[in-house]
């Protein structure tokens, strides 16, 4: 009787260790769904009656679950798992053994014993009671030695959506079951346009043909460490990323920080159009940052300046305060956001600058009105050309077309251009400029070659300038034009329209 009493004690204890190892294992499959209207947080309540994203809902018999229902199941068997079984004092009978194609494991002296679909806990039960037969009070433990290779499907806000075979590495227990960041991270990561707070994850039934919808929220992970919302995944989820409500400055920057965004490195196809000196399409890669030692150190996404400056910078007709950022997404409507880079400029607001992603097209539109002082400012930031145009006629040593920084003065412009030549008339000049609006001003301007820029008397050049530099005699515009070469023609045609005063 005391040999009887004993044994069971040692048959509790040996349930007591199972128990505890089938609780390590399932504690990371634990998560907290949530529905919320924070952009970048949620409740810790969880929703089990959710409205699923458009599509889920009505292509599969899908029913919202509250994902803590799944922090007390184990991981379920398949064909592949590799399996540690020990049976308390028997080490013959212990050992590693494989899940059959057929979902069974064969056992010595006990034969098949069917586990596919089963948790570890009920794989000990099954086994237990199979060995029955031949022990008198067997004391059976089961650990997962190495996860199967498994199947997911991603859809949604994703780089590259598809089905992904995830093959786990050697190891034990949750290691080596794949996790639903490392699974989007093989997706080459989420987009700009993606929602992390209601990432839903389809979960076959193994018992029925319908499926259970986790909602998770990614952003209690971010901003909180909520581990548990990182869900181990299954062969056979789909996890589908759906689009937020807009494009958010506040989230943009951090979207791109993330570990499982999409890879800064990545090229990306977009299109800038509207006021810059080379609209069209453009491939884009991040931009790296080297130490001292030029080893790169980091990599930034591509930015919308950094589109700008690829296309030519803005012109002159630009108005940066009306900067529009259109994004298509996979799976809801477009999304669009007015950028004003004068916030940039004056106030120093970085989230203007917002980072791209694939597919981007961004617009410049036309000022209907310019400020000179605005236009000096602009033209000094790094979104504009670093080079000017300007057109130097008449009496100077070297008339033509001629390059300048940005917010050159006119008489730097004169003296680039060699400066007055014997016959010139040296107190003043003809400015014509462009105006946005597509009239054309003419201004004579007191010419003094020691002055600093001034907006009446030494203006900063725009691109596309033209300065007329009359004879000092009473010859007609009409005889100078004929001294000129050909190239310039059509710009002393443009000074004869506004007559010889």
């Amino acid at each position: 009787m005391q040999h009887n009493y004993s044994f069971q004690s040692i048959r509790s204890l040996g349930r007591g260790m199972a128990l505890g190892l089938a609780i390590l294992v399932t504690m990371p499959l634990a998560a907290t769904a949530q529905l919320v209207d924070d952009r970048t947080s949620g409740s810790n309540q969880a929703n089990t009656s959710q409205t699923l994203p458009d599509g889920l809902g009505s292509a599969t018999q899908a029913r919202a679950v509250d994902p803590s229902v799944y922090a007390d199941e184990d991981y379920l068997l398949g064909p592949g798992d590799l399996v540690q079984i020990n049976f308390f004092n028997v080490p013959e009978l212990s050992g590693q053994f494989q899940v059959l194609p057929n979902g069974t494991i064969n056992l010595p002296q006990m034969g098949s014993v069917p586990v596919r679909g089963q948790t570890l806990a009920l794989t000990e039960k099954a086994i237990s009671a199979r060995a029955a037969s031949i022990l008198r009070y067997p004391v059976v433990t089961v650990g997962l030695e190495r996860a199967r290779p498994i199947t997911v499907a991603i859809a949604g806000e994703v780089t590259s959506p598809g089905t992904y075979t995830l093959r786990p590495g050697d190891g034990t227990t949750a290691g080596t079951i794949p996790s639903l960041t490392q699974t989007l991270m093989l997706a080459q990561g989420v987009t700009q346009s993606a929602d992390l707070s209601r990432i839903v994850i389809l979960r076959p039934n193994p018992y029925s043909r319908t499926a259970n919808a986790v909602t998770v929220n990614l952003w209690d992970l971010v901003n909180r460490g909520d581990i548990n919302q990182d869900l181990r995944l299954r062969d056979g989820d789909s996890v589908f990323v759906p689009p937020s409500n807009g494009i958010d400055m506040d989230v943009a920057w951090r979207m791109s920080d993330i570990a499982f965004a999409t890879p800064p490195d990545r090229p990306l196809q977009v299109s800038v159009i509207g006021e810059v000196n080379r609209p069209g399409p453009y491939t884009l890669t991040g931009e790296s940052f080297r130490n001292p030692q030029g080893n790169t150190i980091s990599l930034q996404v591509p930015t919308v300046t950094r589109a700008i400056q690829t296309a030519g910078g803005i012109t002159q007709s630009a108005d940066v305060r009306n900067i529009v950022l259109k994004r298509t997404t996979r799976t809801g409507p477009g999304q669009q956001l007015k950028v004003d880079f004068w916030k940039l400029l004056k106030d120093g607001d970085f989230r203007q600058d917002l980072p791209l992603q694939d597919g981007d097209t961004i617009e410049i539109m036309a000022a209907s009105a310019l400020d000179d002082s605005e236009i000096s400012e602009v033209a000094s930031a790094s979104f504009s050309p670093d080079e000017i145009d300007v057109t130097v006629a008449g009496e100077v040593d070297r008339p033509g077309q001629i390059t300048l920084p940005p917010n050159t003065p006119l008489n730097q412009a004169l003296l680039a251009a060699g400066g007055f030549n014997e016959r010139a008339r040296k107190g003043k000049v003809t400015l014509l400029r462009l105006n946005p609006n597509g009239s054309v001003t003419k201004q004579k301007i007191e010419v003094d070659l020691a002055a600093d820029v001034d907006s009446d008397q030494n203006p900063a050049m725009r691109d596309g300038d033209s300065i007329f530099v009359d004879r000092s005699s009473f010859s007609t515009t009409t005889e100078i034009i004929r001294g000129i070469t050909t190239p310039f023609t059509g710009i002393f045609n443009i000074f004869r329209l506004f007559g010889n005063n």
